[in-house]
């Protein structure tokens, strides 16, 4: 998805039945004031009271209420993923998205209209309306949902699941309503932010949250087992494909694959750091282009702290690979033109290497050690 937070740092159903077989386990929804918090403000201000992405209690103080289909948890299994560690991807897919947020929504700053939750889910894209049918399909009857819509979003509630909000693409009256609730600073006006904070904080939310992810990553079980044929499938291809999959969607085409691999296993060995010098010299110098966005505090540090790995001999076969397929995929970003390509290949190497910085968040480090 998008990297929403950057940007605001940097600024001062119609359809299904509502008597699923999950709806039957669900308790009745906890009403939570909607929440009209003043603009402007960063993610780090909103993270400090928001509902935070893990393995929570539900708002009764229920343990572990959120369920994953134990068919699922074996799948996943096979990738090293337990309960824990399934939570544990989630909410680091969440800080880059949300800052760890299960609502953080935002407005049309890049032409998504609105975009909210973990994931990010946005209306420009068609993602958001797929959640918010399955958020109605989790109430016991008609009833339920339309007391819970009153009582989180009774302003907003009737535009954003109507039928002009749940079409794909959205619909004139939808769009039209939605922008009119931005206010002359871009940003969602006040009362929106609160309810969609509340409707996505809501336990029956966190639950379609939670599924979505779990059907993402049982999606990217299959891409690894694809892209890393004959491979052992390590954490660290996991945390990669989880990232790419959630920003980008998907991987390189089997013959992205073989024609790269090829040229690996055919490149002389005296060629074979200069050739990721180059890799790491594309990021900066795109890094330094008017159009690129969400790396002007991260590009020289990790320029010097990725050469300095190849000068300790840092970095092994796995990760050297991977940089490669990391290249390949980032190049073809294409977001607002390419936008954010750099800062694409930048949250993947962080990954890979162990060491980088996105956001102005640091970890690890070469030349300090």
């Amino acid at each position: 998805m998008r990297r929403v937070w950057e940007l605001m740092a940097g600024l001062a159903l119609v359809a299904g039945g509502c008597g699923s077989a999950a709806a039957q386990d669900a308790a009745p929804v906890t009403p939570v004031a909607p929440i009209a918090a003043p603009h402007p403000q960063t993610p780090q201000e909103i993270a400090k009271t928001c509902r935070r992405v893990g393995d929570v209690a539900s708002r009764s103080g229920q343990a572990q209420f959120l369920r994953i289909a134990p068919e699922s948890a074996a799948r996943l299994a096979e990738i090293g993923l337990d309960r824990a560690g399934v939570f544990a991807r989630m909410a680091e897919t969440s800080i880059p998205e949300t800052v760890g947020c299960w609502a953080m929504p935002v407005g049309n700053f890049d032409s998504q209209l609105i975009s909210v939750g973990m994931s990010q889910w946005n209306f420009g894209t068609g993602s958001l309306q797929p959640v918010l049918k399955a958020w109605r399909k989790e109430f016991r009857s008609g009833r339920d949902y339309r007391r819970a819509v009153r009582a989180l979003a009774p302003v907003y509630g009737k535009l954003l699941f109507s039928r002009d909000c749940l079409k794909v693409p959205v619909g004139d009256k939808c769009r039209a309503g939605v922008l009119a609730a931005h206010g002359a600073d871009g940003w969602l006006n006040p009362v929106l932010f609160g309810e969609l904070t509340a409707i996505f904080e809501s336990d029956e939310m966190l639950q379609v949250q939670t599924d979505h992810y779990v059907a993402l990553l049982e999606a990217v079980r299959l891409d690894l087992l694809r892209v890393f044929a004959g491979q052992p499938i390590t954490m660290r291809k996991v945390r990669w494909a989880v990232d790419t999959k959630v920003q980008q969607g998907f991987f390189p085409a089997d013959e992205d694959l073989a024609r790269v691999r090829g040229k690996l296993a055919a490149m002389p060995e005296a060629e074979r750091w200069d050739r990721l010098r180059a890799i790491f010299g594309w990021y900066r110098n795109l890094s330094l282009t008017i159009d690129q966005d969400g790396v002007k505090r991260d590009h020289e540090w990790n320029y010097e702290q990725w050469n300095c790995m190849i000068d300790k001999g840092r970095i092994d076969p796995e990760q050297y690979e991977m940089l490669h397929l990391t290249f390949i995929r980032s190049r073809t970003a294409v977001g607002n033109s390419g936008r954010w390509q750099a800062l694409t290949f930048s949250r993947r190497a962080k990954i890979v290497l162990g060491v980088g910085s996105v956001s102005g968040v640091r970890d690890g480090s070469c030349t300090a050690g």
